[in-house]
C-alpha cells in the first residue's frame, strides 16, 4: 500500500518559464503576483528556480527573488528550485540561507542541484562531466555547515574551506529543509538519502527512474545511518485546471505549441516529448496522467496514479508554465486549491459526514422547528404569523387525528 500523507502538500515550481520577446520586467511581476496568489490560496510552497542563460527562465538568484515575495506575503514556503552549487562556494550558499531562514522567521528552504542547463556552466569554465561531483563536494560541505558540529576543513580542485563555521544557527531547527533535485539518473537520490535530505522530481513522473527513484534514496540512506521520509518527496508536474478536459486542453493548447523548455515554435524539439512528458500528443499525455489536465475529478484521479505509481509522496509542485493567459492560469489553480487538494488533505471527510447525517436525520432535527416558533410568539404574547397559524393549524388537525386512530384502535 502507497504511503500518504495526513496532508498531501500543494506548491508551484517556477522555474520560471517565459517566452522570448515577451518583456522582462512585466514577466517577473507576474511570477512575484503568482506566488502573492498562492499564498492567498492556501498553498504550502513555492520554490524558484535559478538560470544564467537561453533567455527563458528570467531569475538569476533565487534568493533574492525569496527575500521580496516573502514580504509580500504571510505563510508560504519559498525554496530555491534550484540553486546550482557548482557555480558557489558552499560557505555563501549556507550562510546566506541562514541569514534568509531568519528573516523570514523560518519560511526559507533549500533546493539544490547540479545546474540543469550546461549553457550557464559552459560559460562559467565548468565541465558539463564535472556538474554532478562538484554538487556533491558541496552538499557535503553545506550539510556540515548547517549542523554546526564542528569547525569544517576541506579542500577540492574548486573550493577550500579553512575551519569555516557559520555565525548563526538556523531559526529552523536543527536546520532549515534541503532537498536535492532528481531527473533520470541515481545521483540526486543518492546524495539525498546520504544526507537525509528531500527529493525534488523535476523530470515529472513518465520516466522509468521515477519508479525507482525512492529505492535510491533508501539505499543511500541505510548505508549512510540516516532516516528518509517521504512526506519530504516532493514531485513536479505541469497542471491545468478547468471545468472539463475539453475547456483545460483548449486554453493551453497554443501556449503547449510554444513551451519555453523545448524551444521556440517550429523547432525539432518542440514538435513533441520534452522534459515532462514522451512524444505524444497533449491529450494523450493528459489521459496517461503525465500531464494533469481536465476536470477536478480528472486531475484528482492523475494525482492517485501518481501516488500509487511512486509508493507514495509528501506534495505535488505544480510546474509555472504560461500556457494559458494569466486570468485562465490563475483560476486554474484556484480550482485545484478549492476542489483537488482538499481531498488529499484530510478537509472533507467531517464536512461531508455532517451534511449526509443531517439530510438523513432531517425530520427528527427540524420536526420540532415550528413548535418551537410558535411557542416563540406565545411567549411574548404576540399573534402568530398567518403562515405559522396555518402551519400550526395543519400540525394540530394531524395530532388529532392520530389522536383519533389511537382512541379507535383501542376501543
Amino acid at each position: 500500500m502507497a504511503y500518504r500523507p495526513k496532508r498531501l502538500k500543494f506548491g508551484a515550481f517556477v522555474a520560471p518559464f517565459h517566452r522570448v520577446g515577451e518583456n522582462p520586467t512585466l514577466a517577473m511581476k507576474r511570477d512575484m503576483r503568482l506566488i502573492e496568489l498562492l499564498d492567498e490560496l492556501g498553498y504550502e510552497e513555492a520554490w524558484i528556480g535559478e538560470h544564467h542563460s537561453f533567455g527563458r527562465e528570467l531569475i538569476a538568484d533565487p534568493v533574492v527573488f525569496m527575500a521580496a515575495a516573502a514580504v509580500k506575503t504571510k505563510r508560504i514556503k519559498l525554496g530555491t528550485g534550484v540553486l546550482s552549487l557548482p557555480y558557489h562556494h558552499p560557505l555563501m550558499v549556507a550562510d546566506r540561507m541562514v541569514q534568509v531562514d531568519h528573516m523570514t522567521e523560518g519560511r526559507a528552504m533549500l533546493g539544490v542541484g547540479p545546474g540543469a542547463l550546461t549553457s550557464d556552466a559552459h560559460m562559467m569554465g565548468i565541465p558539463t562531466v564535472e556538474q554532478r561531483g562538484r554538487m556533491a563536494d558541496a552538499l557535503d560541505a553545506i550539510m556540515r555547515l548547517l549542523r554546526g558540529d564542528e569547525l569544517v576543513t576541506m579542500k577540492t580542485d574548486w573550493f577550500e574551506l579553512r575551519d569555516a563555521r557559520l555565525q548563526l544557527n538556523s531559526f529552523t531547527d536543527p536546520h532549515l529543509p534541503v532537498s536535492v533535485a532528481t531527473a533520470f539518473t541515481p545521483s540526486g537520490p543518492t546524495l539525498a538519502g546520504k544526507h537525509g535530505a528531500g527529493l525534488l522530481s523535476v523530470a515529472g513522473v513518465d520516466n522509468k527512474a521515477f519508479e525507482r527513484t525512492w529505492g535510491w534514496a533508501e539505499e543511500a540512506a541505510e548505508e549512510a545511518g540516516q532516516k528518509i521520509s517521504r512526506e519530504h518527496w516532493k514531485v513536479v508536474v505541469p497542471i491545468h485546471v478547468a471545468e472539463t478536459r475539453k475547456q483545460a486542453l483548449a486554453e493551453i493548447e497554443e501556449g503547449y505549441k510554444l513551451r519555453a523548455y523545448s524551444g521556440d515554435a517550429g523547432s525539432a524539439a518542440a514538435a513533441g516529448g520534452g522534459l515532462f512528458g514522451t512524444a505524444g500528443t497533449l491529450e494523450e499525455q493528459a489521459e496517461k496522467g503525465v500531464m494533469l489536465i481536465g476536470s477536478p475529478d480528472q486531475v484528482a484521479e492523475s494525482i492517485e496514479q501518481i501516488i500509487e505509481r511512486s509508493g507514495g509522496i509528501g506534495g505535488i509542485l505544480s510546474l509555472a508554465h504560461e500556457w494559458a493567459n494569466t486570468d485562465a492560469t490563475n483560476r486554474s489553480y484556484e480550482m485545484l486549491a478549492r476542489y483537488v487538494a482538499p481531498r488529499f488533505q484530510n478537509q472533507l471527510g467531517a464536512v461531508v459526514a455532517s451534511r449526509d447525517w443531517v439530510e438523513g436525520n432531517m425530520r427528527t432535527v427540524f420536526g420540532a422547528t415550528p413548535a418551537a416558533m410558535e411557542r416563540a410568539f406565545t411567549d411574548a404574547g404576540k399573534p402568530l404569523p398567518p403562515a405559522l397559524a396555518e402551519a400550526q393549524a395543519k400540525r394540530l388537525a394531524r395530532e388529532a387525528e392520530k389522536q383519533a386512530a389511537k382512541q379507535t384502535e383501542g376501543s
